[in-house]
């Protein structure tokens, strides 16, 4: 089996040229690049992963641990984290929890026993004592993504969730909707709690009264979402609007409103979060917000390498990006 040594010896460089060139560590010239690129070909060389890592504590992977590899939004972000990772000589794990904290403690453990070097995760733990058990596994450096959890200072990379919500209930109003109703996500996490009250702002600056009567839980699941849309449609008055606050959630309500024997936007407009490339396949067309899914991976990956590399600024860095509404064919204007 080829070494390193003789890599060097066949491209005519030292072996630390060759280390710089394979562990990507330092700035190569593109000619010795080429050169020990060639000499990595001709004989077949592979790194030694497992000797690497014991000596400098960790491996060339990264772990990124979402709720649901199902849902578009995730996979759009895990595509788009991939490349960067790539790009940066990382390779990447994936591990989906399916929105259970149990699971994903024990994928954090995998995750450092298997020494990744760095973490990015969308939480799903919002039980008690979670952000400590989170702490205690996880001895790397991290990132989390689209969600954050009160007490972990980890770096974060997330939507303006506030500004979303508000963008998409004041196209409502300004539509002339009063009776807005709204499907909220799981209880206890972040994003779900920054949309509800993105909500009350808007209608609250708008000079619209907040109705208890109008909010049901739909938990970022179709499933849920149609049975909460269909209470919402139960409602006496019942809502001119629904917002809903995440992409499967969006799934749910058209469904619910189709079935319910209403029709969109006739009886009932639509304006949602988060949007996915075959949005566009509903009829009507869904009026979104959208967030900016790669340039939130590839954000969650630079903060990542800025960790690794012992760049980054002592304090956490709190990355937060800005909506915006794209207005398609859901919604009616109503006198």
């Amino acid at each position: 089996m080829a070494t390193l040594r003789d890599v060097a010896n066949r491209a005519g460089v030292s072996i630390g040229s060759v280390s710089a060139v394979v562990n990507r560590t330092a700035p190569v010239s593109a000619t010795l690049r080429q050169r020990v690129t060639a000499a990595i070909e001709e004989l077949g060389y592979a790194p030694d992963g497992v000797a690497r890592s014991l000596k400098t504590g960790r491996t060339r992977t990264i772990g990124l641990v979402i709720p649901d590899i199902t849902n578009p939004l995730f996979a759009a972000l895990a595509a788009a984290i991939e490349v960067a990772c790539d790009a940066a000589g990382y390779m990447l794990v994936l591990c989906s929890t399916a929105d259970d904290p149990e699971k994903e403690l024990r994928h954090l453990q995998l995750m450092r026993t298997q020494r990744a070097a760095g973490l990015i995760l969308v939480l799903s733990g919002v039980e008690p004592g979670n952000a400590e058990a989170i702490r205690r596994i996880v001895t790397m450096p991290a990132v989390l993504v689209d969600r954050t959890l009160q007490g972990l200072d980890f770096d974060s990379v997330t939507l303006d969730n506030r500004a979303a919500s508000r963008m998409a209930v004041e196209y409502l109003i300004r539509s002339g909707h009063r009776r807005i109703g709204i499907v909220t996500g799981r209880p206890g996490i972040s994003i779900s709690t920054e949309r509800f009250e993105g909500y009350r702002q808007a209608l609250a600056e708008n000079g619209v009264g907040f109705r208890e009567d109008l909010v049901a839980c739909g938990d970022f699941r179709i499933d849920a979402a149609y049975d909460a849309t269909a209470a919402l449609l139960h409602r006496r008055p019942r809502p001119t609007a629904v917002f809903s606050t995440s992409n499967l959630t969006t799934i749910g309500v058209m469904r619910a409103i189709a079935d319910q024997g209403f029709r969109c936007p006739k009886d009932v407009s639509v304006a949602g979060i988060d949007d996915f490339e075959w949005s566009t396949a509903f009829s009507p067309r869904l009026t979104t917000v959208v967030q900016p899914v790669k340039e939130i991976g590839l954000k969650a990956v630079e903060c990542l390498l800025a960790r690794l590399d012992g760049t980054s600024p002592a304090e956490p860095v709190r990355a937060r990006f800005a909506p915006q509404l794209v207005v398609r064919d859901s919604c009616r204007v109503i006198g």
